[in-house]
């Protein structure tokens, strides 16, 4: 049998100890979060801005146990090349020694150009290194999240439906508890639909009834 690519992270600390506490407050985080606040123009579908955004993927991170610090760097400014318009890399790279390795990962979860949004959730779940795939389903969850004061049924439909043929395998692979939450916030989201009529509608429409 071959052996697993990763191995799956299945406990939860519940409280953040004296050791972990010590590693945060030497991570020099704050150079990140200045790169970060050039995201705060630009809204989100659910409302908000993707400043915010950054900031609640690294809360869940932290939340989930998740103390290194290159991963959380990047949870910072993970949206920057993609959503910042003329967006220079090498402001990470000069942000500290670690630099470079944040960038890495943030370049793992960037959208490449003429990428299709399956195609770049296909490239992290095949070939993402497991850094790239934690910081993607904290991402995933803070959005799914989002998700419940988005209106758009169509839209909800469609990233519930990312959600299970990419992310859940995904999270199978790096952490047992960002699957369940994953799951739990997949089947509110599509109850909300359901309680909403939305699939009785458009099956009438395709129907002609």
């Amino acid at each position: 049998m071959a052996k697993p690519k990763y191995e799956m992270k299945t406990e939860r600390s519940k409280k953040m100890d004296s050791q972990q506490m010590q590693q945060l407050a030497d991570m020099r985080l704050a150079p990140y979060m200045q790169l970060a606040t050039g995201l705060i123009g630009k809204a989100r579908h659910a409302g908000g801005n993707m400043f915010r955004h950054q900031m609640d993927t690294l809360a869940i991170l932290i939340d989930y146990g998740y103390i290194d610090s290159v991963l959380l760097k990047a949870s910072i400014v993970h949206d920057t090349v993609e959503d910042i318009e003329g967006f220079d890399k090498n402001q990470i790279i000069h942000c500290d020694a670690e630099g470079s390795d944040v960038l890495e990962i943030v370049l793992e979860v960037t959208r490449r150009q003429h990428e299709t949004k399956q195609e770049f959730l296909r490239r992290i779940l095949d070939y993402g290194s497991q850094k790239a795939k934690i910081l993607k389903c904290a991402d995933r969850i803070s959005n799914m999240i989002s998700l419940g004061y988005v209106t758009d049924p169509e839209f909800i439909e469609r990233y519930c439906d990312e959600t299970e043929y990419y992310l859940l395998p995904m999270a199978l692979e790096v952490d047992f508890n960002m699957y369940n939450e994953l799951i739990s916030l997949l089947m509110t989201r599509r109850r909300y639909l359901e309680d909403g009529g939305y699939f009785d509608n458009r099956k009438k429409e395709s129907t002609g009834q």
